[in-house]
């Protein structure tokens, strides 16, 4: 049932962003939609295999154990209901900026995470071009957090349909007008805030860490708010990732173990 919910919401959101680049699609493709698309959708059906096969459901079971067991945080500390899955949402949003963070300042870390920032476009699909060890980690350290804050199984359910829609919306190739771009990105992370974090040019890379939240990035001083070239023009990818010949769907599965690049 968990599964099916976030399917159900994923593909969804995934319908309208598509539709919208379609319509109204903010930059001009490099490599466009056939080249890439198989690739990138290709790499989230492995990952989807992958988890429904191993630890998929780890994050929402270990909820359920925590609360069977009273273990964690709110399950310890009388609090609402309430109070209990927003503080878990705002915690564990918290915990995926911090993740986001070590995956570019831990060198083993990035080996694994370049595969995402390897795309030399930015649309929906770049949300879920992620290397399946990637994945899994990210899957184990959820399950430690929701341990240890006894987080309800609504607030994980929720959360996980949260940073996948977020993720989705602000991966694409889309733009807001002024006015909604300037207001928004003060609660939530826009896809004009988040492309310059896939931006080539590096301290532009190493900011804006945010998934679903703008405000970490802002409390922890890495926001950027406006890149050093227009939205349009701006390098998209790595400097040290510009042939697409290497970034096929085995290339990317073998990229962390390849020797690693100078950004």
């Amino acid at each position: 049932m968990e599964a099916m919910v976030r399917l159900g919401v994923f593909l969804g959101i995934f319908l309208v962003m598509a539709a919208w680049e379609l319509w109204r699609p903010k930059r001009q493709l490099s490599l466009g939609r056939r080249r890439r698309w198989p690739v990138n959708l290709g790499l989230a059906v492995l990952n989807v295999g992958v988890m429904r096969s191993s630890i998929g459901a780890a994050a929402w079971l270990a909820a359920t154990w925590a609360a069977e067991q009273q273990i964690g945080l709110f399950n310890l500390v009388p609090v609402p209901h309430w109070l209990s899955v927003a503080l878990s949402l705002l915690l564990l949003d918290l915990a995926i900026y911090a993740q986001h963070l070590a995956a570019h300042r831990w060198r083993w870390f990035w080996c694994l995470h370049q595969v995402h920032h390897s795309d030399m476009d930015f649309d929906a699909t770049t949300a879920v071009r992620f290397h399946p060890l990637e994945i899994m980690l990210s899957m184990l350290y959820k399950v430690v957090l929701v341990v240890l804050l006894g987080a309800d199984p609504v607030a994980v359910i929720a959360f996980e349909v949260i940073l996948n829609g977020c993720a989705l919306f602000n991966h694409g190739n889309v733009g807001l007008p002024p006015v909604v771009e300037r207001w928004l990105r003060y609660a939530l992370v826009t896809p004009d805030m988040h492309r310059i974090h896939h931006s080539a040019f590096q301290p532009e890379t190493d900011s804006n860490y945010g998934f679903s939240l703008s405000c970490w990035d802002r409390l922890f001083k890495t926001y950027c708010g406006q890149a050093r070239e227009t939205q349009t023009e701006m390098t998209i990818g790595l400097y040290a990732f510009r042939d697409s010949a290497e970034l096929g769907f085995f290339g990317l599965l073998a990229l962390p173990f390849r020797r690693l690049r100078a950004r």
